[in-house]
C-alpha cells in the first residue's frame, strides 16, 4: 500500500494548525499537520461529505 497523498485546506494559515486530508475511493484520511506521521482518524467518504456539508451549511448561517 502506498503513502496517503496528504493535502492541506487552501484556507489553512501558515502554522501548525491545520488538518491535512487524504482520501481514496475507501476511506478518508485527516491527520494533524503538526504531527502528520502520528494519530490518523480515518471515516467513511459518506460520513466525511456529511460533515463538510455540515459544516458549510452552520457557517453559511452565522
Amino acid at each position: 500500500m502506498s503513502a496517503p497523498a496528504w493535502q492541506k485546506s487552501s484556507y489553512c494559515a501558515q502554522g501548525n494548525s491545520c488538518i491535512h486530508v487524504a482520501a481514496d475511493q475507501h476511506s478518508v484520511a485527516l491527520t494533524e499537520s503538526s504531527d502528520p506521521s502520528g494519530a490518523i482518524l480515518r471515516t467513511s467518504p459518506t460520513a466525511w461529505a456529511a460533515l463538510v456539508r455540515t459544516v458549510k451549511e452552520t457557517h453559511d448561517r452565522a
